[in-house]
């Protein structure tokens, strides 16, 4: 082993971790990404299962996040999914889209259960704000959790329950909409403002296409690191590494550990896959629950995406908050109410159990933490930042020019 393995040591090959080591390698520096796994992307992987392309939980791509942009987005053949969303109530399915991309979501707005005419104005009212203000001004006002900041704008009732709930519930994984209303505006005006999609080969493409652009042999997969120092790392079965900087961006569990700083308040998601012979719908569209049953969201993926499937059955995937799925006959009636077709030849393909999904990011929190711990020594990932790719992204990023600025 020479004195320096690299000029910095990247533990974790994420997207944070990818990020750090794509900004120092542009900077000229040298860097090792060591990833305990065998491939890249942490909580943003795909499987295969039986031919199926199964996402590690149902995730999106958004090309609205700026980082994105920053990097240059890659050509990952991203297939879109219609912007809004189907509402199931007592009354049927209703469509409440762009009309830009279904003319017909427009009429929505006036069949779907989204209250009074002032109410439905008032919703409108806000979503066009936070879409056309800039993101400075969004990042710089007051925070408080987001149903709180709602109340004050006079929105409430229909439009929260039927609507932003259902939907919010499925992007921060919390009901009770307690998260940081600066985030969640952000969160609104990117989908607003951007095409929401999946890469056509899955999710996991991302990372992959990020791995790819770091010089060969940069990432040490089956690396997995137990204890870090300022400088030096020590990997499990073998010798201590050292640099002159370390940058821990593994998951916010391990980093936390790892580092001894504080453990995040993480929210759980479990997502079930099924084969179906018949799709409900032929729309790429998510469906939302406005009767405030178990199931997050529920979406055809293969409606966007036909290569998630092998043949000729749909696929879809389903999402309920927490880290265990439902007892598989209380799913099934959920998803026969949603979507209003039976579901007994609807054929369970995988079960992603995703317990550590996203840092919460409770109201009153600041939307960006340090990442320079002590000389030598940095953190990147979603808890240092908003939980998101995008976040994930930008931490990554900083924890690089933090370095980079120091030396």
């Amino acid at each position: 082993m020479t004195s320096r393995d690299a000029d910095v040591l990247v533990v974790g090959a994420g997207l944070a971790g990818l990020a750090t080591a794509l900004r120092l390698t542009a900077a000229g520096r040298s860097v090792r990404v060591l990833e305990a796994s065998d491939g890249p992307g942490g909580r943003m992987r795909s499987d295969r299962v039986d031919g199926f392309t199964v996402d590690r939980g149902f995730q999106v791509l958004n090309t609205a996040y700026p980082e994105l942009r920053r990097l240059g987005m890659p050509d990952l053949d991203l297939r879109a999914f219609v912007r809004g969303a189907l509402l199931r109530d007592a009354h049927g399915l209703h469509l409440v889209a762009d009309p830009r991309q279904a003319p017909t979501g427009a009429a929505g707005l006036l069949g779907a259960p989204l209250g009074s005419p002032a109410e439905r104005a008032r919703l409108l009212a806000y979503l066009g704000a936070v879409t056309v203000l800039p993101a400075a001004r969004i990042r710089g006002a007051r925070d408080r959790p987001f149903e709180e900041a709602l109340r004050r704008r006079g929105i409430a009732g229909d439009p929260v329950e039927h609507f932003l709930r259902p939907f919010l519930q499925g992007v921060l994984l919390e009901r009770e909409l307690a998260t940081s209303s600066r985030f969640a505006a952000l969160v609104l005006r990117t989908f607003a403002l951007g095409t929401v999609g999946v890469p056509a080969s899955g999710m996991g493409a991302l990372p992959a296409a990020l791995a790819a652009r770091l010089p060969v042999g940069t990432i040490e997969y089956g690396a997995r690191v137990t204890a870090v120092r300022p400088g030096e790392v020590d990997v499990e079965h073998g010798t201590a590494r050292r640099a002159e900087a370390v940058v821990v961006a593994a998951d916010p569990l391990t980093a936390s550990t790892l580092l001894g700083i504080r453990r995040p308040a993480m929210h759980a998601v479990t997502t079930v896959w099924h084969a179906v012979p018949s799709p409900p719908t032929r729309r790429a569209v998510i469906a939302l629950d406005t009767e405030g049953g178990p199931v997050a969201n529920s979406v055809v993926m293969t409606n966007a995406a036909p290569g998630y499937s092998p043949d000729r059955r749909a696929l879809v995937a389903s999402s309920v908050l927490g880290p265990e799925p439902l007892p598989d006959a209380l799913l099934r009636s959920a998803l026969a109410r949603i979507w209003g077709v039976g579901t007994a030849l609807w054929e369970e393909v995988a079960v992603t159990r995703v317990p550590a999904a996203l840092p919460a990011l409770p109201g009153g929190s600041p939307l960006r933490r340090p990442v320079r711990l002590t000389e030598g020594l940095y953190v990147a990932g979603d808890h240092r930042d908003t939980p998101s790719i995008q976040g994930a992204l930008v931490s990554g990023r900083r924890a690089a020019d933090a370095w980079l600025a120091g030396r």
